[in-house]
């Protein structure tokens, strides 16, 4: 067989399509499903399509073949929930090694039958592993955050089961596929790990994840190379994405990705997106284009299709692939070196390590732990993080607790916490077996604290090389058979031979062995313990000099343990011991985040005693400290003290919106209690900013702007804000289930197994006070309307994430009906739309038919809903759905939305005098003030252009202006390029008389069009750049401040001189506009010299009347501020200075970025 590793190398492979997809097309019905081994199966089984590879293999087998005979070198068997935990829906468990194995087979026959009619293009199978229904990093119960429906031992074992059988069956590779929780697929990777040691075969494999929101994250919270960083470990042949989006919304985090892995990378995205009746509807062709942006940029190696896509698309695509000539490798530039929901990298700062989750150092942490006050405990863990803390160590060893189980239980706790769970993770426990537990609770990448050598070089070796498989850095202590190093040449000796055992024995990668060369006490009065503190430092200098790669850090409270009593005084000789060991080279501590003793802050007669106990400089070093320090005994004046907010400025609203947006519940109750004397009623207060705050959590959820972590917090502080209230709610006062305030069912319907969105859904309601009675997945019509009515519930809400599942709900609200139900249901799910269930759902029900974009909307309309207003809501909503109905029937005019008709021979294309991209500096200020817009600059300061205000500060402009020096000025890259237009973008080509463009490669500006309006143009900016073959052309430019300025801004930030930063940020502004202005002037006079003998006034550049335009990328017309990243490189940004974040964004604040467009057609418009 083919070496896949090989081929890769060489050329971009083609993955086949969406099997679900083509299974719906054949229409199955349950009989398909049972065929005469499950005639009598006590379960449905439609929907299960693994159990198709037993009693439909024929469907299976033609499906294989439609996608080899379309180009397909990959093909996936049908095993996507081919596991216990899935399966278990179906009660089918016992047919897991039956399904694996035939699946692996169809697909095996299918492929090395096409592999033999076509043996120059080798066919391979990769046995697919869905992540199961479950997360393991996530709880589904608000009351029990701690709590998992799943843990990674489960998940492993579930997954040995079907990796073995795939194996066996004969798979090329294992494709890990819609990864939501990094966690689960670690166990599935340890899974494989384990079976390819006992099979004795090592196949490749391939990770693909699936992204939950706008912003680039998983379900479970990660960002992609927090992903990244957290599979890191493992031996992999590519990493990808797969699912979430079409290709086109795909690409930014496709690209991230990219330019990062440093393996191959796969993208096998949706055939687009849902529209508005639940379909996926984008056509061969226009999804093969969007991944010939994939392939023409080079940023994959791997590509298909997911929901959605047929054989024709995979067709289309291989057609793309085979055109290709710009073939990606893997990156060698190193990945995040850990990551919490976010990835970490120190970037040669130094580290701090939060010490205070720890129960044997910190007595205040083990009592709360012993209390099982487990709030204030994450709130220690939360304020280090707000303090400063980079790492957090948690240690649990205490001989009064079960430490597995707490170490365990906190874990799954801070995991719950956004602020705690976006930092990597130290696991602190002298018990490898509470380690080896703790590390399969983290889906991050996290440190382990500690091994040594104390028991042995075997046992060393076995527990290092688990930590290496579970995926974690390693701290080694300075300790081995013969105890402690106390000396330099112990601990450089003993970090020598564990350096080279970890290295040469197990191949432990050297970055992520750190080494704790002991910090110990001083100033003792013991004359061996002098030397301590100095031959650390002396330790830390030489491990960096001779252990190449490690890392050295240390536990600082152990230094002054002997002046405790005097916290400044043991805070300040920490300050000066980190100050010359981070100098040495230390590069993390175990500290106190919220110190604020500074190095260059202690009294000078006390750093030199310090140091001299440091460096053992003097024999009366420790005697003088201790008379210097009487002066420093504690006090108000030099004791760190907690920085306190004045919480009675700001208004109770307020203060509530705050807890609830950032789930802070430390002053809850004691602002319920004051809310309660300003509202008539408790009713009032839920009603009112408790509302109007988790609306805010709605909001932002909606926009991609809080993950589900934070939404599950907010939830649960909303959850306790109503049970503080509770008392004082009169209506439910004597109500038996006052506890709770509505019953809320919920189902995924029939033949739809998908239900991480109906969990989530569940935990939300549920942390809101409401009942809920979570049916389950592949629920009937008629159990959800029996439920319904034993139950006497508030609200129904209905699940389905395929496009079968919307005829579903509309079975659900007909039998609903007929049984005289009227409550409202709400619909969710990615293939549902408000469109479609004013259409297609809600005429067929006499109650309120609801569609509900996230989870976070459900308890807000539910609560609105058991108001006052509930039927006031229901009347408008209703009329809402009648007019969408409406005036989706209307007769509609026949408009279809083209390239505006410009008859292009008639055009006079001007060549521009040069093609590529130059700088142009200095662009200096006194070209430029005749360009600025005041009165831009007025309204941005909010006054009126005739004030005196206006005058005033106009003249502070004018005088910072004029006191500007030569070193402050604009600068700015300015290229032409041959391009042409189409319908959808704007594409540049590459050759050799442009020197900045790809070679051969085309590069595409995506334009979108305006929507399609009667009477109206639907413009685009692609239509007034000439059609292929017509010679035209597009300019590009960027503009920016001077470093100097840069720095001018900042020093006046650090110097606190904010009005005065404030006003200099300002006037960048308009000076970037005003180059803006000034640039595009020369460039139609001179630069492209299509309008040589233009003659304007400024008042007239400010109205735009010049011919063609600059529309910038974010504006109006150009709406997608990430499409910038298409011209990154042409454009050259980071030869001015310029540097984008993973949105977009530009910085210096003050820059701008856009397109030279020449003909005189050209206008600027909006995109709606």
């Amino acid at each position: 067989m083919a070496d896949i590793r090989e081929i890769l190398s060489e050329r971009i492979m083609v993955l086949d399509g969406a099997m679900g997809t083509m299974i719906q097309r054949h229409g199955l019905n349950e009989e398909d499903f049972r065929a005469d081994l499950f005639v009598n199966h006590e379960v449905r089984l439609e929907g299960n399509n693994d159990i198709l590879t037993l009693t439909r293999p024929d469907i299976i087998a033609q499906i294989h073949r439609e996608y080899l005979e379309a180009g397909a070198d990959i093909i996936e068997t049908c095993t996507f929930n081919a596991q216990a935990i899935s399966q278990a829906d179906y009660k089918t468990t016992q047919y897991i090694r039956q399904i694996n194995l035939a699946a692996a087979r169809i697909a095996r026959i299918e492929a090395d039958h096409m592999s033999l009619i076509t043996p120059d293009k080798p066919r391979f199978v990769a046995g697919s592993i869905g992540p199961t229904g479950k997360t393991a990093s996530l709880s589904p119960d608000m009351d029990n955050p701690a709590f998992r429906a799943v843990d990674f031992d489960t998940l492993k074992s579930a997954y040995i089961e079907q990796i073995e059988t795939l194996v066996e069956g004969g798979v090329d590779l294992l494709l890990m596929e819609t990864i939501f929780d990094t966690l689960n697929v670690k166990a599935a990777l340890d899974a494989a790990r384990e079976v390819f040691d006992k099979v004795d075969k090592k196949l490749p494999i391939m990770l693909s994840a699936t992204l939950a929101d706008s912003v680039g994250r998983m379900l479970a919270g990660q960002q992609i190379e927090a992903f990244l960083s957290s599979v890191s470990h493992a031996e992999l042949l590519s990493v990808g994405l797969n699912c979430s989006f079409g290709a086109e919304k795909m690409y930014p985090f496709l690209k991230e990705l990219s330019d990062i892995a440093p393996y191959y990378v796969s993208a096998y995205p949706n055939a687009g997106l849902p529209d508005i009746m639940g379909r996926y509807d984008q056509t061969p062709e226009k999804m093969a284009l969007q991944i010939k942006r994939f392939v023409d940029e080079g940023i994959v190696n791997i590509v298909g299709g997911c929901c959605g896509s047929t054989p024709d698309h995979i067709r289309a695509i291989a057609q793309v692939v085979s055109e290709a000539n710009n073939i990606r490798q893997p990156k060698t530039k190193a990945t995040a070196w850990l990551a919490g929901l976010d990835p970490f990298k120190a970037n040669g700062a130094f580290i701090n390590v939060g010490e205070r989750c720890n129960v044997a150092g910190r007595r205040k942490f083990l009592r709360l732990i012993k209390e099982k006050s487990y709030d204030e405990a994450l709130a220690i863990a939360r304020n280090q993080v707000r303090q400063g803390a980079m790492i957090l160590d948690l240690n649990m060893d205490d001989a009064m607790l079960d430490t597995q189980s707490e170490m365990c239980h906190f874990l799954n706790l801070m995991a719950s916490d956004p602020e705690v769970a976006k930092v990597p993770w130290m696991v602190d426990s002298s018990r490898f077996e509470v380690i080896e537990a703790a590390l399969k609770c983290i889906q991050g990448r996290a440190i382990v604290n500690s091994l040594s050598l104390k028991e042995g070089e075997t046992l060393f070796l076995q527990r290092a090389q688990r930590v290496k498989e579970l995926g974690a850095a390693l701290v080694v202590m300075a300790f081995d058979e013969e105890g402690q190093a106390t000396t330099f040449a112990r601990k450089v000796e003993i970090c020598q031979r564990a350096y080279n055992l970890l290295t040469q024995r197990l191949n432990f990668h050297p970055e992520d062995i750190i080494f704790d060369p002991n910090v110990l006490t001083i100033a003792t009065g013991i004359r061996e313990h002098d030397l301590y503190a100095k031959d650390f430092i002396l330790a830390t200098e030489w491990i960096h000099k001779n252990l190449t790669g490690a890392k050295v850090s240390g536990g600082i409270s152990n230094l002054s343990f002997a002046l405790r009593g005097n916290n400044y005084l043991r805070e300040a000789m920490h300050a000066v011991f980190l100050y010359h060991a981070i100098s040495a080279g230390l590069d993390m501590a175990i500290v106190n985040p919220s110190t604020s003793v500074m190095y260059n802050d202690i009294a000078p007669e006390l750093r030199e005693a310090l140091e001299d106990v440091i460096f053992a400089r003097r024999e009366d070093s420790t005697e003088r400290l201790l008379v210097i320090a009487q002066k420093y005994q504690p006090s108000q004046g030099n004791t760190p003290q907690d920085v306190v907010i004045n919480r009675q400025e700001t208004p109770i609203e307020e203060r509530l919106c705050h807890a609830l947006k950032h789930g802070e519940e430390e002053y809850l109750k004691q602002d319920i209690e004051e809310a309660l004397s300003l509202y008539p009623s408790a009713a009032a207060i839920i009603e009112g900013p408790l509302m109007q705050g988790m609306s805010v959590v709605g909001e932002l959820f909606g926009e991609g702007k809080m993950f589900l972590p934070q939404v599950v917090k907010s939830a649960r502080t909303m959850k306790h804000a109503v049970s503080i209230l509770q008392p004082y709610i009169e209506d439910l006062s004597n109500s038996t289930s006052a506890h709770k305030i509505g019953k809320y069912l919920l189902a995924t319907v029939k033949g739809d197994v998908h239900d991480i969105g109906k969990n989530i859904t569940a935990v939300i309601l549920g942390c809101n006070n409401f009942e809920v009675i979570d049916l389950g997945v592949m629920v009937s019509a008629e159990h959800i309307v029996e439920e319904a009515i034993n139950q006497n519930v508030d609200f129904i809400g209905l699940s389905g994430l395929i496009t079968p599942s919307l005829e579903e709900m509309c079975h659900v609200v007909e039998l609903l009906k007929a049984a005289n139900v009227n409550i409202p249901v709400f619909i969710g799910g990615a293939t549902t739309s408000e469109l479609h269930t004013a259409l297609k759902i809600a005429p067929l029900y006499d109650g309120a038919v609801f569609h509900v974009k996230d989870a976070a909307q459900n308890p807000i309309l539910a609560m609105q809903l058991l108001g006052k207003e509930r039927d006031n809501i229901i009347s408008t909503h209703k009329q809402e759905q009648a007019l969408l109905r409406a005036n989706y029937h209307a007769p509609q005019p026949c408009i279809k939305p083209c390239r505006l008709n410009i008859d292009w021979s008639q055009e006079q294309i001007i060549e521009p005098k040069y093609l590529g991209t130059r700088t142009i500096a200095p662009i200096t200020i006194a070209q430029l003030k005749p360009y600025i817009n005041w009165r831009h600059f007025y309204n941005l300061w909010k006054v009126a252009e005739t004030s005196a205000e206006a005058e005033k500060l106009r003249q502070e402009a004018e005088s910072l202006l004029d006191n500007m020096n030569s070193e402050e000025y604009l600068l700015a890259r300015i290229g032409f390029y041959s391009a042409y237009g189409f319908d959808g973008g704007i594409a540049i080509l590459g050759g050799n008389d442009c020197p900045n463009c790809p070679a051969h490669k085309k590069t595409i500006i995506p334009t979108p069009r305006q929507r399609a309006k009667e009477g109206a143009d639907s413009l685009s900016l692609s239509d007034f750049v000439a059609d292929e073959g017509s010679g035209d052309h597009i300019g590009l430019f960027a503009i920016t401040i001077s470093s100097a300025l840069i720095a001018r801004i900042e020093r006046l930030k650090d110097e606190c001189c904010d009005y005065e930063a404030l006003l200099l940020q300002s006037l960048c502004d308009r000076l970037v506009e005003a180059a803006s202005e000034y640039m595009h002037l020369k460039v139609r006079r001179d630069l492209w010299g299509y309008a040589p003998d233009e003659q304007l006034s400024v008042k007239e550049l400010y109205q735009a009347r010049y011919c063609g335009i600059r529309p910038a990328f974010g504006y109006p017309s150009l709406p997608d501020q990430r499409s910038i990243f298409t011209v990154k490189d042409l454009i050259g940004f980071e030869q001015i200075g310029i540097s984008l974040t993973e949105n977009g964004a530009m910085y210096p604040q003050s820059s701008v970025a856009g397109i030279y467009i020449s003909n005189r057609h050209a206008k600027y418009f909006v995109i709606e």
